[in-house]
């Protein structure tokens, strides 16, 4: 692990896997944002198979890869450029965002002037107004997305190095989703405060996927298992409560645990007798119903259904996933 840097105020973290269309966006705007903190951009890039590694080397960054590919995941991004930073503070860029002018001022200038804060966070500029999967995100509004206290940094945030080396990692390796709110968990149980800012922070592009498609895409990736990986990580650490009280989503897969439960019981009572049928057609139907009455499109109500059920056998799968200590450090190699 490189030490902290004490003329180094600002790291900028670039994660990436294959973002040739946007990395140079990414790249130019976080070197500006660190220009007036003698900062530096690491991008950390997980074995990218296409022009990733040679848009960035035109520009003067520290470039950082994954020695084995078969440990990609959303979570060993973070940690990976965060084990080669120096900085006092650091902040986490994905490829396909750009920081906006302004932001790292308003920031750096919060963390200064408030020590129990561990990291802050700005405004959202979602780009991508056409995947069904992204305007659901923007509609449900999320108390972590709003401004004040957080229990999270979604999209982006900047941490205060002091408090990512108390609780003893920044990101964990095993997780394929849910990085940042496991990171932010871990800080409040420590005591550290995160906040919002009312100041735009980044716009964020996204990748332009058909939603059963990126439904596919994660259970493939591994992406669906992050909730699980994360509870499995939990398991006797003292966040672990704040962790299944705090967590929405964990109720509403209980929720819909329990549903299939009650529809496979119909089922076999409808096998021994058809008058259950109706029973059975009915509580098939009725979360359709209700999700599509509420986002007012029968298309999103079928698909919160599907999702809700994949992303439960996500969980599962996640939980029974193997995981690697975090305090080891992840083998890279540094490409000039």
């Amino acid at each position: 692990m490189i030490e902290h840097n004490p003329t180094c105020r600002v790291s900028i973290v670039i994660k990436s896997l294959n973002e040739e269309k946007r990395i140079a966006v990414a790249i130019k705007s976080a070197l500006d944002a660190v220009s007036a903190f003698n900062g530096e951009v690491i991008l950390a890039d997980s074995c990218s198979s296409d022009r990733t590694i040679e848009i960035a080397k035109q520009y003067p960054i520290r470039i950082v890869q994954l020695e084995d590919p078969t440990e990609r995941c959303c979570g060993i991004g973070p940690q990976l450029g965060f084990q080669h930073s120096v900085g006092e503070y650091v902040y986490i860029l994905d490829g396909d965002m750009e920081i906006l002018p302004g932001f790292m001022d308003v920031a750096v200038t919060f963390l200064d002037a408030n020590p129990e804060f561990a990291g802050v966070g700005g405004l959202l500029l979602e780009m991508n107004t056409e995947s069904l999967e992204y305007i659901s995100r923007v509609e449900r509004a999320s108390s972590h997305v709003q401004l004040g206290e957080v229990d999270r940094l979604d999209s982006g945030g900047l941490y205060r190095r002091k408090a990512i080396k108390q609780v003893g990692y920044f990101s964990n390796r095993n997780l394929h989703s849910y990085e940042e709110y496991d990171l932010g968990v871990r800080l409040r149980a420590a005591g550290w405060k995160l906040q919002r800012l009312d100041v735009q922070s980044i716009r964020h592009y996204g990748h332009d996927v058909e939603p059963y498609s990126l439904l596919l895409k994660r259970w493939n990736s591994g992406y669906i298992c992050g909730l699980g990986e994360m509870v499995r990580a939990a398991h006797g650490e003292r966040h672990l409560g704040l962790l299944i009280t705090e967590v929405r989503e964990l109720r509403v897969y209980f929720a819909t645990l329990c549903w299939l439960l009650i529809c496979f019981y119909l089922m076999i009572l409808t096998v021994i007798d058809v008058q259950y049928l109706t029973y059975l057609t009915s509580t098939l139907l009725l979360p359709v119903l209700v999700m599509a009455i509420k986002k007012k499109s029968v298309a999103k109500g079928f698909y919160s259904l599907v999702s809700w059920v994949v992303n439960l056998l996500g969980i599962i799968r996640g939980v029974c996933r193997n995981q690697k200590s975090c305090l080891v450090p992840i083998k890279t190699k540094e490409i000039k």
